[in-house]
């Protein structure tokens, strides 16, 4: 039971979906980074883009009322013919800055399209993330409602066996690898693998039921079954 329990906690221990979660993590940060970058540079741009309107409209404002007051003839003729020239340069300054508008607005989009690609993998991460931490906690939850059934096995066993042998058991399992007591089959101890000679066969053979017996190499208690051999 000690084994299993064991193995148990080692199994929960070892579970592919920590070390599976610990690289989504990894790969989570690096996202929310690169994403945080990404929006960083399209709030920029869009205020790039917003003053590059905002400067198209000026002109285009003041070309308007330029060519308001052109069109009622007001003044003399040489602020009009300022008015005429002027509108030329707006006209030209107006073609530049659409230009400028134009190209911010092109990065901008491409910004935008990085923004929502990292989005939608923040978004897949979050679900794979999601599902193998609840794999995670299903596995868990299995180990330990195995873990306690084997305990409340174990619970029930120990008061028949004595505080004496129990401390023995204990002392044994804690040098030898966890395993205390292992079984005697076909004249092998489970726990060292070895083949017991035919002096200690004797000996196993001759003793009583309740007698506790050792394994002379490892030490370990051997547990006697039909299928020892002896």
């Amino acid at each position: 039971m000690d084994t299993r329990l064991d193995q148990l906690d080692h199994a929960r221990v070892t579970l592919p979906q920590h070390a599976e979660l610990t690289t989504l993590a990894h790969q989570s940060a690096a996202l929310d980074r690169e994403l945080a970058l990404a929006q960083t540079a399209l709030d920029d741009i869009q205020r790039e883009v917003a003053k590059a309107e905002s400067d198209v409209q000026l002109v285009r404002d003041r070309a308007e009322r330029n060519q308001r007051r052109l069109d009622a003839g007001t003044g003399t003729a040489k602020d009009l013919q300022a008015l005429q020239h002027e509108l030329g340069s707006l006209a030209r300054r107006q073609s530049e800055l659409e230009d400028i508008e134009l190209e911010v607005m092109e990065r901008a989009e491409a910004l935008e399209a990085d923004v929502a690609r990292l989005a939608t993998q923040r978004s897949e991460l979050d679900a794979t993330i999601t599902a193998v931490t609840t794999a995670r906690d299903e596995a868990i939850a299995g180990f330990d409602t195995a873990a306690a059934e084997i305990a409340a096995q174990r619970a029930a066993v120990v008061p028949n066996v004595g505080e004496e042998l129990l401390a023995i058991y204990t002392k044994i399992r804690a040098s030898n690898g966890g395993i205390g007591a292992a079984e005697l089959r076909q004249r092998r101890c489970g726990g060292c693998r070895l083949e017991l000679n035919q002096v200690d066969l004797g000996r196993l053979r001759d003793a009583p039921v309740d007698e506790v017996l050792r394994c002379e190499e490892c030490r370990r208690i051997l547990v006697r079954t039909a299928e020892s051999g002896i």
